[in-house]
């Protein structure tokens, strides 16, 4: 007996672990509960019950097989979100919500994801490790429109629409497009190239179509007249194909908040109501072979609505490998944190403050324990630091801070506040960043940035470096960024978008830039290639410890030059600035250094006879 009691305890144990592994190891599938693939019918309520049943099941995978599935807003889930840089619009539409969900995984095998109306089709709250894969997320009638020009006169257009894809009627001479419980009108205009699907260039926004007159010719084709002549229109070639921008971002496509190591592979996003995936005080995230394109099968060369991958209080590794967007109506990627105002000094531990953007309203700007950085917003300069004991919301727009240490001295009524903690690094590889509306990459952490061996071919500049406490209120002064071996081609900075001041553009909004108090440090752009058909390569403001150096420099002349900028590279109160080792091939216009209110001594030109500085 003595010999069997170890013997009886080792089976036991043996067991329990066989069981555990059993349940991380679990497949489920949404066909046990009653959903199959391609019939047609509302997926919400099956895929929240197979949801409910892996909470059970720690580590386990939801699968479905491969086909597709459809999304409606009956059955969804309803809850209040504040999602940043989206319009407070609220409920929220959940089509899949994971709250509080550990250590699973969803694999679509391939299968189509279709959704119907406004709404949200994927949600994780409060998760961690979470991987999503192997799937496409698209819209039966999409939030954005697209038609074909037919006719160009110097009184009107007109527009070839697949009434299908995109259901109209005309109403009060507007074109006002209809779905499944929803209607809005056309405010908006932007042009693609039909062969190329590039913005066409020098377009952009300045399409000047938000006043007109619209009339249906015949089912399908409707002309847009300018019954006043305005001197701002454009008309389009005919062949020109028309995103006809309607409605606004309410939704993101895939929002992870508050939620920590979130993988997604493998997935498509042809379509969403707003950002493509917006990730809210999130902690390391990867993105790998993730797409937000245009659905080609169904001739679109629209995609998302606004952004794609959006990033708001972030903090651990970013990591983006090998992930592509084009067709969007803004900015492929956009990481920074979120300012706000001090409104007024209650004491000298408690100071209320107020979102100054109305897409930032009713979120919780911080958490017990982390670091503030208070920020002169004249010249954004931080000029103290201290730690958040608590945080108390009033309103969407105003809340109390409660500091575990007094106020540092001099900070009043109008600094601005940035969270500190909320930081993340970045690593953004292999990737191709498609002719959008607007800009590439938008980047302002101070965490380790590195951006190396993509492909840009953005209608407005390439990469963005920014940060300003005035008007978006999009925080974050970098430190360590390194920009290397991308490729740059023609299209980049081809039409005129905020802040597009060059192909490389680092514009801080600062009212009064002041040399000794520089926003950003040490970025690195080197061994890349630029492909260039008009002047300016690179804008910079207020960097100390800029480096330019070993790339390749070559004219192209697919475009015609437009931009204002007429020097190569500007610097505006910049220090310890190299330029060198970069070459050159054909005859590459931007061949000047323009500087201000910095010295001459402050930029150092080696190995580069063909940039001369210009005060």
């Amino acid at each position: 007996m003595k010999n069997l009691l170890p013997l009886k305890s080792l089976l036991s144990f043996a067991l329990l672990v066989c069981s555990t592994n059993i349940s991380a190891n679990k497949i489920i599938s949404v066909s046990d509960f009653g959903l199959k693939p391609d019939s047609r019918i509302n997926a919400v309520p099956f895929v929240q019950k197979a949801i409910n049943a892996c909470k059970q099941h720690p580590g386990s995978t939801l699968v479905f097989p491969k086909g597709r599935y459809d999304f409606w807003a009956q059955h969804a889930i309803e809850r209040d979100y504040h999602e940043t840089n989206t319009y407070d619009v609220n409920p929220k539409i959940l089509a899949v919500l994971l709250d509080q969900v550990n250590n699973l995984t969803i694999d679509g095998n391939g299968s189509e994801f279709i959704m119907h109306g406004r709404m949200q089709p994927f949600t994780l709250d409060r998760c961690q490790n979470i991987t999503l894969k192997n799937f496409s997320v698209d819209w039966e009638i999409p939030l954005t429109a697209q038609g074909t020009v037919t006719q160009s006169t110097p009184d009107h257009i007109e527009v070839e629409i697949d009434t299908r894809q995109y259901p109209y009627i005309i109403e009060n001479k507007r074109l006002t497009f209809v779905g499944e419980g929803w209607k809005s009108g056309l405010w908006s205009i932007m042009q693609f190239d039909p062969e190329t699907h590039f913005v066409l260039p020098n377009t952009g926004d300045n399409l000047g179509w938000r006043p007109y007159d619209a009339t249906e010719v015949k089912p399908g084709l409707v002309r847009l007249a300018d019954p006043k002549r305005e001197a701002n229109k454009r008309f389009p070639a005919p062949g020109t194909i028309l995103v006809l921008r309607h409605s606004t971002r309410d939704h993101a496509g895939i929002f992870i908040y508050h939620s920590t190591d979130t993988k997604l592979e493998n997935l498509k996003l042809f379509h969403t109501c707003g950002l493509g995936i917006l990730s809210q005080y999130s902690k390391n995230i990867a993105f790998n072979d993730v797409h937000i394109i245009p659905n080609a099968a169904k001739g679109r060369v629209l995609s998302g609505h606004d952004d794609g991958f959006h990033f708001m209080g972030c903090s651990g590794l970013l990591k983006i490998e090998n992930c592509s967007w084009a067709g969007l109506m803004d900015d492929p990627i956009n990481i920074h944190g979120t300012c706000s105002r001090i409104m007024e000094v209650l004491s000298p531990t408690r100071i209320k403050c107020k979102f100054m953007q109305d897409m930032s309203e009713g979120m919780e700007w911080g958490r017990p324990d982390e670091m503030i950085g208070f920020i002169e917003h004249n010249t954004m300069r931080t000029v103290a630091t201290g730690k958040m004991n608590k945080f108390e919301a009033l309103n969407k727009a105003e809340f109390i801070i409660e500091l575990s240490a007094p106020l540092p001295a001099g900070v009043e009524a109008g600094y601005v506040i940035e969270n500190l903690t909320c930081t993340p690094d970045a690593e953004i590889r292999n990737c191709h960043f498609g002719s959008c509306r607007a800009r590439g990459l938008l980047v302002s952490t101070p965490g380790k940035v590195v951006i190396e061996n993509n492909i840009f071919e953005s209608s407005g500049s390439a990469i963005l470096i920014a940060g300003d406490a005035n008007a978006w209120y999009e925080s974050g002064a970098v430190k360590d960024v390194l920009i290397r071996n991308n490729d740059f081609r023609y299209p980049c900075n081809s039409s005129i978008y905020q802040f597009c001041e060059a192909v490389i553009s680092i514009d801080p909004e600062i009212p009064t830039p002041e040399q000794k108090y520089s926003y950003h440090r040490n970025i690195r752009i080197v061994d890349n290639t630029f492909h260039l058909f008009d002047y300016p390569i690179l804008f910079a403001r207020s960097v100390d410890g800029l480096t330019f150096s070993d790339n390749t420099l070559i004219r192209d002349t697919t475009y015609q030059p437009y931009h204002y900028r007429k020097e190569g590279i500007t610097l505006e109160a910049c220090k310890s600035v190299v330029i060198s080792n970069n070459k050159i091939e054909g005859d590459v216009l931007g061949r000047t250094v323009k500087f201000d209110r910095m010295k001459s001594s402050d930029i150092k030109i080696s190995k580069n006879p063909f940039f001369r500085k210009l005060k």
